[in-house]
């Protein structure tokens, strides 16, 4: 009976952590697994994560999730419409449950990635959720690096998570 009590207050402690990541191309898939990469890192283990593609991630998983990952494309200066679909359906039933809900964004931009970022900053202020950090923008010809820079996001997001910062 014992071990089932621990087991059962080890579980209450989890925290969860949602990536809500358009990827619509190889390049962008790559972020998406390096974002998980990092927020699966070994020395994390307080901390479920859960990669939902926008169009099928709805107001359910945004209630479920105690921190969000948000990621897109720009596209025509804009986030990517399947980010925006996302949005539009979670936005009433979430708007009065996730009030401070830590989010950060990473955007992979052809242009440098300003109108996309206003506009999510408009949806998330609407929302009233809390950025932990600016958004990455990852602009110009694609790089590796900017893996790295999606791996360390997605494990300072569930490590900041499990330690109780966010």
């Amino acid at each position: 009976m014992r071990f089932a009590s621990l087991y059962d207050h080890a579980m209450a402690d989890t925290k969860n952590l949602l990536i809500v990541a358009h990827n619509p191309s190889a390049n962008t898939q790559k972020l998406v697994e390096a974002t998980l990469r990092g927020a699966r890192h070994e020395d994390i283990e307080g901390v479920e994560v859960r990669h939902i593609p926008p169009l099928q991630a709805g107001p359910e998983d945004v209630l479920w999730a105690d921190a969000i990952i948000l990621g897109t494309t720009e596209n025509f200066g804009y986030m990517s419409g399947a980010l925006k679909d996302f949005f539009d359906r979670i936005y009433y039933p979430c708007l009065e449950h996730t009030e401070a809900m830590p989010f950060a964004v990473y955007i992979r931009a052809g242009l440098d990635g300003t109108g996309t970022k206003v506009a999510i900053g408009k949806i998330t202020t609407g929302l009233k959720w809390k950025p932990v950090q600016e958004a990455i923008i990852l602009h110009g010809e694609y790089r590796s690096e900017f893996e790295a820079r999606c791996e360390e996001l997605g494990m300072l997001m569930a490590a900041s998570l499990e330690s109780g910062i966010i």
